[in-house]
């Protein structure tokens, strides 16, 4: 499923015109990225919690030319599964 056919599912279970589950899509997305973005988590109960995982500096080699390199600290988004979405799933 892509992000049409997610708004196409959401325009048809809430019975709404396309436009605005397209809206209410994308204010989700946005809500949650900016949530992220601030340093919090986002906690949604049954289904998961988007977190950020801090990663730091390190090094690594390339192994093409066995050369070390330095890779840069980042923030990585982190999606864990609720027990409910996990049931759903098994």
């Amino acid at each position: 499923m892509n992000k049409n056919d997610l708004v196409g599912a959401v325009a048809v279970s809430a019975n709404l015109q396309r436009a605005e589950a397209t809206r209410a899509v994308e204010a989700v997305f946005d809500t949650i990225s900016k949530a992220l973005a601030d340093g919090q988590d986002v906690r949604l109960i049954g289904f998961g919690t988007f977190s950020v995982a801090h990663r730091p500096a390190s090094k690594a080699r390339n192994p093409r030319t066995g050369e070390t390199i330095d890779v840069a600290p980042s923030n990585q988004p982190k999606f864990r599964a609720g027990k409910g979405l996990k049931d759903a799933v098994n």
